[in-house]
């Protein structure tokens, strides 16, 4: 069976470093302290001025390339996840694709916030399987929301992060690894809870929009601590099923993270040693769509992922979209 596995992976964080200990100065009070304690940031990177979401997309994109001995040409497919993207029209996909010189391949973007990199995952391993001219696609999650923080909002500036993962999937006539399946499923009631709700069609921006700062980040209303943890324990659940396994089978776990207690209460949820889920944003913040490809690639580039493990992929973001998949490397 033509199926889609995993050749190679990448990631690239900004060089500028930003310490908890900057957001006391800022903010005027001891965020470090409740950082350190409550979420496990220490510190995260944000883009230079000049820096932009396609300057990091550009830079994976050229070491997964490189970890699996590909030529751009080589590429047949590149699939972008982000929501925040270069422009708002063209796509990001296309100006990578023009950077690395990748003219034979296809390119469009996808929106679906922080759950992208799953869903664009998805969406590369079924064009493999689906359609023989596809043999090598990349998918990439880019992340540069330092550029749409209120830097007097408390509630986003300590968290949100930049940073782009990128993987290669390669067409392969195997049944024995590669993906396995996967699910979407959105809650849409809450599309208005979270987000950057000026620059599109509902909201052109506008020097009243600007004076309100809602062409930024805004945390509208406060989530239910608990939806996270029901929804990936219900993802991890229902791949199991459809795949004939137990959680205790899984030997990977990357998962979203905004939110280190929640990885931690859906381990214990589903049983699990909280060591199978792999955590980055300790000293990158939350670097959404770009944060689960990061973790994958840390772990790739530490040794801990080995031929034939069984990795689960499960995001979220605004929307609110989830996805999952699973893997066998």
């Amino acid at each position: 069976m033509r199926n889609a596995v995993i050749l190679s992976a990448g990631a690239y964080a900004p060089e500028r470093v930003v310490p908890n200990s900057y957001f006391n100065g800022l903010l005027g009070e001891d965020v470090d302290s409740w950082l350190r304690e409550n979420v496990e940031i220490y510190e995260r990177r944000w883009c230079s001025e000049g820096e932009s979401t396609a300057d990091l997309a550009e830079k994976a994109a050229r070491r997964a390339l490189e970890g699996a001995g590909l030529r751009p040409q080589d590429l047949d497919l590149i699939i972008i996840s982000t929501d925040t993207p270069e422009y708002v029209s063209p796509s990001t996909a296309s100006v990578v694709e023009h950077r690395l010189g990748a003219e034979n391949a296809g390119t469009f973007d996808i929106n679906t916030a922080c759950a992208g990199f799953v869903t664009a995952l998805d969406i590369g391993s079924k064009y493999i399987r689906a359609d023989g001219q596809y043999n090598y696609v990349m998918v990439i999650g880019a992340y540069a929301m330092s550029k749409y923080l209120n830097m007097e909002d408390k509630k986003t500036v300590t968290l949100f992060a930049d940073g782009a993962g990128a993987v290669i999937l390669k067409a392969e006539e195997t049944e024995e690894r590669g993906f396995l399946a996967s699910e979407l499923i959105s809650e849409g009631r809450y599309h208005d809870w979270m987000g950057i709700y000026a620059g599109g069609t509902f909201q052109p921006v506008s020097a009243e929009a600007i004076s309100r700062n809602e062409h930024l980040l805004q945390f509208v209303r406060k989530f239910p601590k608990e939806l996270n943890p029901e929804i990936w324990t219900q993802m991890v659940e229902g791949l199991c099923h459809r795949i004939h396994v137990t959680p205790d089978e899984v030997d990977h776990f990357f998962i979203t993270q905004i939110n280190i207690n929640s990885i931690r209460e859906t381990m214990g949820r589903l049983s699990q040693p909280y060591e199978k889920a792999h955590t980055v944003m300790h000293y990158y913040g939350y670097t959404g769509s770009a944060c689960i490809p990061m973790a994958f690639n840390d772990a790739w580039e530490k040794g801990r992922l080995s031929a034939g493990d069984l990795v689960f992929f499960i995001g979220s973001g605004g929307g609110l979209a989830f996805a999952s998949a699973a893997f066998r490397l």
